[in-house]
């Protein structure tokens, strides 16, 4: 595992483009599993997360060949179904939580589909039933050995049926559309996901031949047909990238560009860091986040604390409540953040409070912020990053702070931020890989 070494303390200033979008390059890579055609993407992340699924597919027999930086393109014409049920297969799919949304896929065409329990972030219980549930409806046989966490399921026909899921989840959705766009039928998905990168794989889907209506809502009909074709597919770039760049420019007091947001596609995103204080200066399709020398947080009309929740969306994703929670530590004022999806994504902040940050950690969903208005920097400090989003909170924390710190366990960092420590460079950091 490698460790990063940051000189906290200077100021950047420059331009910086996001990478394409994790979330959704995990979708899209799963779906070319539903077409013999070729499908090229472009705008895709060399990130660890990325690579692995790209690796795994190979593994499956899908052809892979790397065109240009961020430009790939598949064809899933031999796809070796055999390979699922080895020990090899078990390995690389459990490394990997994205793993799970080559099952619907599979389902579809093959009519069978197998992951072992995928690993990931330990951030609390990221359920599958929904997924499962979701098969079992389209006609689905679920085969699950408990002793080895290794879960399949079976179907000679899929058929379309009314679904209400029991939660939005965001994969749930892509892998139960994946798995429906091929079903006799037309299938109902009420409480489905919405994201901007759900939408993404939906427009793909419809492309290759898929009728999918209702897109961008929480009701989706998808009518099936019997085939899909090839396609062309640029991803979006990644939202969570871009919050994380205007929480360190605030909290470093950084004069920062970035550029090629898609603004429309973020959401609420730049709306709830401006509750912060954080100046947010849209530029076409680039924002623009001046020098900051204080930032002060917003309060409700009565006075009481503000808070900041995560939701489904278009509400605030729950993947930058880390980053909301260590730029508050040096706001003026205070914040009440509720983690409400995940029961332990704020156990970092016991590193924030090491540091000098002052942050009662309620329970393990919400932790309150004092902002320290940066009368008192943050001390550096040793330290280890437990997930992804944690960690890149943690290396804004470090930018930040009085000295040298360190962070052991970056692959969690480099899990989802291609070449961070060469992009934060160019923009006059003082960050070392060791």
């Amino acid at each position: 595992m490698g460790t990063f070494k940051i000189e906290g303390g200077h100021k950047l200033n420059g331009t910086i483009t996001p990478q394409g979008a994790k979330n959704e390059a995990l979708q899209i890579l799963c779906a070319t599993l539903l077409t013999p055609e070729v499908i090229t993407i472009e705008n895709i992340p060399d990130i660890i997360d990325v690579n692995k699924l790209i690796d795994l597919l190979a593994s499956m027999g899908v052809k892979t060949q790397k065109l240009d930086r961020g430009k790939w393109s598949f064809q899933a014409d031999e796809v070796n179904l055999n390979y699922l049920e080895s020990e090899e297969f078990r390995k690389k799919g459990s490394a990997l939580r994205g793993s799970v949304m080559i099952v619907g896929p599979l389902l579809a065409r093959f009519g069978r589909g197998y992951i072992p329990k995928p690993g990931g972030d330990k951030i609390g219980r990221r359920r599958l039933d929904t997924h499962f549930i979701g098969f079992q409806k389209l006609g689905a046989q679920l085969r699950i050995n408990a002793d080895e966490a290794f879960y399949g399921v079976e179907a000679k026909e899929l058929n379309g049926t009314y679904m209400l899921l029991d939660e939005a989840s965001v994969t749930g959705t892509a892998n139960i559309v994946m798995a429906a766009v091929l079903a006799k039928g037309t299938t109902t998905i009420y409480n489905a996901a919405c994201e901007p990168y759900l939408q993404q794989l939906c427009n793909m889907l419809n492309r290759m031949g898929a009728k999918i209506s209702g897109i961008g809502s929480n009701l989706l009909s998808i009518e099936g047909v019997d085939s899909l074709v090839g396609t062309n597919h640029r991803m979006l770039p990644d939202m969570i990238e871009v919050g994380s760049w205007i929480g360190m420019a605030a909290m470093t007091g950084s004069d920062i560009t970035i550029k090629d947001v898609n603004y429309e596609a973020l959401g609420v995103i730049p709306d709830v860091f401006r509750k912060l204080g954080i100046t947010i200066e849209r530029q076409g399709d680039d924002i623009h986040i001046p020098e900051h020398d204080h930032y002060e947080v917003q309060s409700f009309l009565d006075g009481s604390i503000m808070t900041i929740s995560d939701a489904p969306w278009p509400g605030f994703t729950p993947d930058l409540l880390s980053i909301i929670l260590v730029v508050a530590t040096q706001a003026r004022g205070s914040v009440l953040v509720h983690q409400k999806m995940f029961e332990s994504r704020l156990f970092f902040v016991d590193k924030l409070i090491d540091m000098g940050a002052q942050i009662i950690l309620c329970d393990p969903h919400r932790a309150t912020i004092i902002g320290l208005d940066k009368k008192v920097n943050l001390r550096a400090t040793t330290m280890t990053s437990p997930d992804i989003r944690a960690g890149i909170s943690l290396l804004i924390a470090a930018l930040s702070a009085d000295g040298t710190s360190t962070i052991h366990n970056i692959d969690q960092i480099d899990r989802g931020y291609e070449d961070i420590d060469g992009r934060l460079r160019a923009l006059g950091a003082k960050i070392q890989r060791v």
